[in-house]
């Protein structure tokens, strides 16, 4: 077990310790790996001399000691995106980069006030609430915007789009994959870029438990790879597991919960609200033997590893399939131990070159930055608050194809900012 100290907290807002177990992994470097490799160090060159330009701010960053490792830097860019003039977003639960290096965002339009869209309500100039679903180019540029009841069917009467929207996914066929964690929101949807419906997988105002294989309860994210023909779902504001469909066949394949076993601990009474996303240090435990009560993320890096974030056990439990297909536990990666109130683990992105782990940390607005190959930390930026490179309630990050990073923020952060990469430094 790798121990890793911060210094003593004097508020909930410092970490009291993080600790992760070792583990020896095996690597073979590439061609590709070297190329992709130099070809982000020479964008990273670039983007350092955008440092000119007023619109990059530096962000608050703590290093970790006895770091030989170069460690990305990062600017925010207090200019991006470029909002219609007339267009607001509320609260953001979730983002994803396609193939073309585009942000896509989902946001909540119910999370705005009357007063946030005075222009709507006749009651000032701006503004008006987007459509749930929008697409920026790198620059920052609206290309794409969607979403709502209107495109999304009716079973029984009852429309299936989410009356609170969570978790986004675009694949590598450009396709558009959302959840919900509102009341009633048990269904995964699937859309083309356009907004047009494809599939869904559960259905809205039926869940039956972490055991079925039909039903969902409160999908919070999703990851689709399209080689494998598989969906994964972080299954977990109801439920407390992840379960996976075969998207060829559009059928059941798998599912599981802490450690590989099968998923336990109960499941949620009644719908969730906001006032259960927090808690005390003391009912968080690193060691659970269940997932707790908000499996907030599942993503899978390129080498086949699938992560999954207990965000409510500040943790993050690594597995991976074998060649049947059963997913086997690895290890797990201790995000602030010891930290209470809404939990730590919340989202994670890769590199481009799959050699670092980007950790978003809900409760102490940080984004860790991690050793993909080993999960050694070495460093992390961030804090809490309202200014660029600061964050309030942070939900989701994500990574382009140029080691840029991105972040959104729920309940009153409401907002998404960009990091640009701007180089690589030794902290020794």
């Amino acid at each position: 077990m790798l121990c890793i100290s911060l210094p003593s907290a004097k508020s909930f807002m410092q970490l009291a310790g993080l600790c992760i177990s070792s583990v020896v992994v095996s690597f073979t470097v590439s061609a590709a790996d070297v190329e992709r490799q130099a070809s982000v160090e020479n964008q990273a060159s670039a983007n350092r001399q955008e440092l000119l330009s007023p619109s990059l701010v530096n962000v608050e960053r703590y290093p970790e000691a006895d770091v030989s490792h170069p460690v990305p830097q990062f600017s925010v860019d207090a200019s991006w995106p470029k909002m219609p003039k007339t267009l607001i977003i509320g609260q953001v639960p979730g983002l994803s980069v396609d193939k073309n290096d585009n942000l896509w965002l989902l946001h909540r339009p119910n999370s705005l006030s009357k007063l946030d869209v005075g222009l709507t309500n006749n009651m000032g100039l701006c503004c008006e609430a987007a459509p749930h679903v929008l697409q920026f180019s790198p620059q920052g540029d609206l290309l794409n915007a969607w979403g709502g009841p209107e495109i999304s069917p009716s079973i029984n009467g009852e429309n299936q789009w989410p009356a609170t929207v969570h978790g986004l996914y675009v694949d590598d066929e450009n396709t558009v994959w959302l959840g919900g964690n509102g009341d009633g929101d048990h269904v995964v949807l699937n859309f083309t870029e356009k907004g047009e419906f494809i599939r869904q997988f559960g259905i809205r105002g039926k869940t039956d438990g972490n055991l079925s294989k039909s039903t969902l309860g409160n999908p919070a994210d999703i990851f689709h790879n399209t080689h494998t023909n598989k969906v994964f779902i972080a299954d977990g504001y109801i439920n407390k597991r992840v379960t996976a469909f075969n998207t060829e066949a559009n059928e059941f394949d798998q599912l599981w919960g802490a450690y590989g076993t099968a998923p336990g601990g109960g499941t949620r009474e009644g719908a969730f609200d906001v006032s259960q996303a927090t808690a005390n240090a003391s009912a968080t435990s690193t060691k659970a033997q269940n997932f707790g009560d908000i499996v907030h993320c599942v993503t899978q890096a390129s080498d086949g590893r699938i992560y999954v974030c207990d965000r409510r056990n500040n943790r993050i439990q690594v597995f991976k399939a074998d060649e049947s297909g059963t997913v086997n536990f690895m290890q797990d990666v201790i995000v602030a131990g010891e930290t209470g109130g809404l939990g730590t683990a919340s989202d994670i992105a890769f590199s481009p070159d799959n050699k670092y782990m980007y950790v978003a940390d809900m409760m102490n607005g940080r984004i860790w930055i991690l050793l993909h190959e080993n999960y050694q930390v070495l460093g992390s930026f961030g804090r809490p608050g309202r200014y660029p490179g600061q964050f309030t309630w942070l939900h989701s990050v994500v990574a382009d194809s140029e080691g840029n990073l991105y972040t959104s923020e729920v309940s009153t952060g409401r907002r998404v900012q960009k990091f640009v990469l701007t180089g690589f430094e030794s902290e020794q």
